[in-house]
């Protein structure tokens, strides 16, 4: 006859997995697991990582370190800084063609002088 308990291993491996997902444990897991899937895989994350010198930069750094700057900006920004020298304020930025005030804004945190 077949029992309800096959083996006592299965019945032990069953009772710890029914355990496990009801208990607060299993959903913070499955919540913290969510939330590093949205937050690692979503494009509106802001993933700099150092801070670019934008006195020094090639237009390659600003454009790959820069939100919303491609490379044809990046241009522009290299080309006023050496037609009007050193940026001395991050504001001076939003003079360059493309680039506003709102992707100064949005980019802070990445712009050094």
């Amino acid at each position: 006859m077949n029992s309800p308990r096959m083996t006592p291993a299965f019945d032990s491996v069953s009772r710890f997995t029914h355990a496990r997902e009801g208990s607060q444990f299993g959903l913070t897991a499955k919540a913290l697991a969510i939330c590093i899937l949205l937050l690692g895989f979503s494009p509106f994350v802001i993933s700099a990582s150092e801070p670019v010198n934008i006195n020094l930069a090639s237009a390659e750094a600003l454009a790959g370190s820069f939100l919303g700057v491609g490379l044809g900006k990046a241009h522009r920004m290299v080309q006023y800084r050496e037609a009007h020298g050193s940026f001395e304020h991050t504001d001076e930025l939003a003079a360059v063609q493309g680039i506003g005030s709102a992707a100064v804004e949005k980019n802070c945190s990445v712009i050094w002088l």
